[in-house]
C-alpha cells in the first residue's frame, strides 16, 4: 500500500491548528486532552505539551491502523502510547526554545508600538505566532509518517503479543484515569476513578470479543 500522504498532511494541519488554539487563538481548552485538564503553567514552571502528546500519538495510531487495515484496535493504541508518550516532554522543550524567540519579537514589537509604528508591531507579533504552527505541523506530520512505517512491523507481530498489547491498553487507561481523578481533588474522586476504569475495561473486553 502506498503512503497516505493526504492523511499525513491532514494530521500535520490539525496539529498546527490546535497548537495555535493552545497558544494564541481562542484558548478555550479545545486543544487540551481530558486527562490534562488539571495542569497549568504557573510562573516559570511549564507543564508538558499536552496538545502534542495527544495529537502526535493519535496521528501515529491512526496511520498504524490505516496501514494494517485492522481499525483502531487496543493493541495499536497501546503501541502508540508506549512509543509516543515522550512527545509531551519533547514539546515542552520545543516550547521553551520558541518562547525565547517569541520574547525577542515581542520586545521588538513593543518598541515599535512605543514609536507609533502600530502596524509593524502587529506584524511582529504575528511572526511570533506562526512558527508554532509550522513546527507543530512538521512534528505531527512526522508522527503520522512514523506511525505508517511502524504499521508495517505491527502486522508481523505474533498473535500472543498483540493480545498482550490489547490488554495493556485498559491498564494504562485505568492508571491515567486514577491519576486524573487524584489530581482533580474532586469529591468522590476515587469512586469516579473506579467507575472510569471499569467502563474502560468493559469497553476493551467488548471490543476484543467482537473482534474475535
Amino acid at each position: 500500500m502506498h503512503v497516505g500522504w493526504g492523511h499525513v498532511a491532514l494530521a500535520g494541519a490539525w496539529g498546527a491548528l490546535v497548537s495555535l488554539e493552545r497558544r494564541a487563538f481562542l484558548q478555550a481548552m479545545f486543544s487540551r486532552p481530558l486527562f490534562y485538564l488539571g495542569t497549568a503553567s504557573l510562573g516559570a514552571a511549564s507543564p508538558e505539551n499536552d496538545t502534542l502528546a495527544a495529537s502526535g500519538t493519535t496521528a501515529a495510531a491512526a496511520m498504524m491502523a490505516y496501514q494494517t487495515g485492522g481499525g483502531g484496535t487496543p493493541a495499536i493504541w497501546s503501541v502508540a502510547l508506549v512509543l509516543f508518550a515522550w512527545l509531551g516532554l519533547f514539546g515542552r522543550a520545543v516550547d521553551r526554545r520558541m518562547e525565547a524567540h517569541a520574547a525577542v519579537l515581542s520586545a521588538h514589537g513593543l518598541e515599535l508600538a512605543e514609536h507609533g509604528e502600530l502596524e509593524r508591531a502587529v506584524r511582529q507579533n504575528l511572526w511570533g505566532i506562526w512558527p508554532y504552527a509550522v513546527v507543530y505541523f512538521v512534528l505531527n506530520a512526522g508522527g503520522a509518517a512514523l506511525g505508517w512505517w511502524l504499521g508495517t512491523f505491527l502486522s508481523q507481530l505474533p498473535l500472543v503479543a498483540l493480545r498482550g498489547l490489547a490488554w495493556a491498553f485498559p491498564a494504562m487507561a485505568s492508571v491515567a484515569a486514577a491519576i486524573a481523578a487524584r489530581g482533580s481533588h474532586a469529591r468522590n474522586a476515587a469512586v469516579w476513578g473506579l467507575v472510569g476504569a471499569a467502563l474502560m475495561t468493559a469497553t476493551t473486553l467488548v471490543s476484543a470479543w467482537v473482534g474475535e
